[in-house]
């Protein structure tokens, strides 16, 4: 809900901000805002409609995935004590929290002996009350196509007996999952986990171009739209806080200003974005960066970063050494000293609660009466003569197919226009 109560950032004697770089968005401002008494509370949306339980939620800005282990004990707690208080979803956490369970290439917590997905251990996550949907991690930012790096350094005791991996050596997970191959078999998992867990399922991954998601969308196509994912979590190559081969971090993948765009208007060209919901991640720290990505088509939006920050990170640089002198990236109990919980699980709160609030002033400047009913109207991008083209001439409205082709028809169609 709108909070008038909360104190927006206040600066004098004009902007400072440049302008003119190509790629810069700027929002249309409306001659009659809306005005604060007309201002509705932010929408509540349902992911996972057909699932025994949907989740319902209206949080815009969510915390992203950062295990533990990635960071430490104190940092978690924070996490999701903020979260709870803020009420917004995190993916991992402790403190009543809502989460979102994320299934990575080496399925910890929810493989067997052997390594291969367990139904019982699925079971009995989808029981638990604070669990709210399930997230397959097929890439992310930091690493498209490379597993999970964690580091020997980072593998304490603790982390190994969790984790079930020898203490003090390199973890390096499957570049992907062993039992996902292609479409059909990640359209199986996704159902598989949805039928055991009766929970919303969809899966995180960075976008490379658009010719897989024909593919994966004519297969949804074919089968039927109730075995599609419930939520993408689409990342984008300029986002990613972990361990990375420079090469990768550096060079794989499309930035989230390209793969956003692409990844909505595909779910429209197959009638899929009603029933597939978009969470947007990658670098996405400020209400600006959030309100263009509503713009553009996302229902929510992620982001561990911007949560780093409000944490107290300082971008040591040693993410990755077990030396982060916050606190937040190092099992040292010494180092994780300087960071209280009490303290930084506030920081994250009035983190989460701002940029809503800010979201929230965007929206009403634009004469919405709540962010999520943004549309691409709404904002404009600088290009390299120095004029703003609206987001809707940039990346115009994309019109389901005529559903008199198949989707083989369809994809036939694409692939040779």
């Amino acid at each position: 809900m709108f909070n008038s109560t909360i104190c927006t950032q206040l600066i004098a004697f004009g902007s400072t901000r440049n302008l003119s770089p190509p790629g810069s968005v700027s929002f249309v401002n409306c001659p009659f805002p809306t005005l604060t008494e007309d201002a509705v509370p932010v929408a509540d949306v349902t992911i996972g409609e057909s699932c025994p339980e949907p989740y319902t939620t209206h949080s815009l800005f969510n915390i992203s995935g950062m295990s533990y282990g990635a960071i430490s004990k104190p940092a978690i707690l924070a996490l999701s004590h903020g979260a709870r208080m803020s009420g917004c979803w995190v993916s991992t956490g402790e403190g009543g929290a809502d989460i979102v369970y994320q299934e990575g290439a080496d399925k910890y917590g929810v493989r067997d002996a052997k390594g291969e997905l367990s139904d019982t251990r699925l079971k009995a996550l989808g029981a638990v009350e604070q669990i709210k949907m399930f997230e397959i991690k097929l890439s992310q930012g930091a690493k498209p196509g490379r597993g999970g790096i964690f580091p020997a350094e980072k593998v304490c005791k603790e982390i190994a007996i969790i984790r079930g991996i020898p203490e003090g050596q390199d973890s390096i997970s499957p570049n992907r999952h062993e039992d996902i191959a292609d479409n059909y078999d990640l359209i199986d998992i996704i159902v598989l986990i949805r039928n055991v867990t009766g929970k919303p399922v969809g899966f995180k991954a960075v976008l490379g171009g658009g010719g897989w998601l024909d593919q994966l969308f004519a297969r949804i196509q074919e089968r039927g739209a109730e075995c599609a994912p419930d939520f993408i979590t689409l990342d984008g190559a300029d986002g990613g806080t972990g361990a990375a081969p420079q090469s990768l971090m550096d060079y794989m993948g499309l930035p989230l200003k390209q793969s956003l765009p692409l990844l909505v208007d595909k779910l429209n060209e197959y009638g899929l974005k009603g029933r597939v919901k978009v969470v947007a991640s990658g670098k996405l720290i400020t209400p600006s960066e959030m309100a263009w990505a509503l713009c553009i088509g996302a229902n929510f939006v992620t982001s561990a970063r911007g949560f780093m920050f409000s944490l107290g990170c300082i971008q040591a640089l040693q993410c990755n050494k077990n030396t982060c002198p916050t606190g937040i990236a190092t099992h040292s109990k010494r180092l994780q000293r300087e960071l209280d919980v009490t303290d930084k699980s506030e920081r994250v709160k009035n983190y989460a609660l701002n940029m809503a609030y800010e979201v929230c002033v965007i929206a009403h400047s634009c004469g919405v009466k709540e962010p999520r009913q943004l549309t691409r109207d709404h904002a404009k991008v600088m290009l390299d003569k120095g004029l703003a083209v609206p987001l809707n001439e940039l990346h115009p409205d994309v019109v389901p197919v005529s559903t008199s082709e198949t989707p083989a028809e369809a994809l036939k169609i694409r692939a040779s226009s």
